[in-house]
């Protein structure tokens, strides 16, 4: 019976450190995907126009050879 005990706290042990590397990771990508999220409104924030009178007409450009 006490052998049976010991290899229950054991696995008890083992569970409870893998669990805590498994939280710790979760917490890790948790990090990474805010910060790609934010990484990625940025970009979208950049993409946009800030006003509609930005809107160019290409015709009316000059040429980079100008």
């Amino acid at each position: 019976m006490e052998s049976r005990i010991t290899e229950l706290e054991i696995k008890l042990g083992l569970s409870e450190d893998h669990l805590e590397e498994l939280n710790r990771t979760v917490f890790r990508q948790q990090q990474q995907i805010d910060l790609l999220q934010a990484q990625i409104r940025e970009m979208y924030r950049l993409m946009q126009p800030s006003a509609p009178s930005e809107v160019r007409n290409p015709r009316e450009e000059i040429p980079p050879h100008y």
